[in-house]
């Protein structure tokens, strides 16, 4: 593991209802007590951010409050959508942007994900994670590297080298979410090891070697140790086993390591 402090997020995406976040949520932070070398975080549906702020957004919590995305408009006529000023007004610190479900299944294209990522950072208490990853299609025919790549400088189009201690980037190869299927911990660290090298094209070897990649794309306990080993991976956004708690609390466990 680097010298990065190690981030693990559970993207719970549109799962649980009130009482069962909350049930989850509680137990994560039971778990999380004492530990000081991971930070952790919880993405709920965006009907429960508010709500478990009173479970996660307290000061002394070990789990931070995260919201799934957000709008890039801070107000006005955006039926159904919510602001990055309003993601922080119910106390969430973090927020998801580019996701591959926004991307492939909403239909998200870079201009409308950079815009959502300069929106969030202009909030001085949130830290965006922005996702990328490639398709199978796109895997199959060699181009990771290259959407990567392009993913990552449309995103960060226009970012601050001063705004960048409040990023996180996520590689989450679409073709091993929710799949089962798992980038080999080679794999996913020569993708990572290319990530930062574009981000220290974009603002400097120094910077980029601060800034946290995590890995994507169905990891679990058993082959998290593994891949959270590899000297550019630092952490996971966990899908389906952050919503049993003692799978996540297995895997944070692993960050540790």
């Amino acid at each position: 593991m680097s010298v990065r402090k190690p981030f693990v997020g559970g993207n719970w995406k549109i799962n649980t209802y009130l009482e069962t976040g909350r049930a989850l949520g509680r137990e994560v932070v039971a778990g999380c007590e004492g530990i000081d070398d991971v930070e952790v975080a919880i993405f709920p549906p965006i009907a429960y951010v508010l709500p478990m702020a009173g479970v996660l957004g307290k000061a002394d919590s070990k789990v931070l409050l995260g919201a799934q995305d957000c709008y890039p408009e801070p107000e006005g006529a955006f039926t159904g959508e919510m602001s990055a000023s309003q993601v922080a007004d119910c106390q969430a610190t973090v927020v998801l942007v580019g996701h591959s479900e926004r991307r492939h299944v909403i239909g998200e294209d870079d201009a409308l994900i950079n815009r959502k990522v300069l929106a969030v950072l202009a909030q001085d208490a949130l830290t965006c994670m922005l996702c990328i990853g490639e398709t199978l299609e796109q895997r199959e025919a060699g181009q990771t590297d290259v959407v990567n790549e392009s993913q990552l400088r449309a995103g960060l189009n226009g970012v601050s080298p001063t705004q960048l201690d409040r990023l996180i980037i996520a590689y989450e190869p679409v073709w091993a979410i929710g799949t089962g299927r798992t980038a080999t911990p080679e794999d996913a660290q020569n993708a990572h090891a290319r990530c930062r090298e574009v981000l220290g094209e974009l603002f400097g070897p120094d910077q980029a070697q601060a800034i946290r990649i995590l890995y994507g794309g169905s990891v679990k306990p058993g082959n998290a140790r593994e891949l959270f080993g590899q000297p550019d991976i630092d952490g996971g956004l966990i899908g389906g086993a952050s919503l049993k708690g003692e799978d996540f609390l297995a895997i944070i466990e692993a960050a540790r390591s």
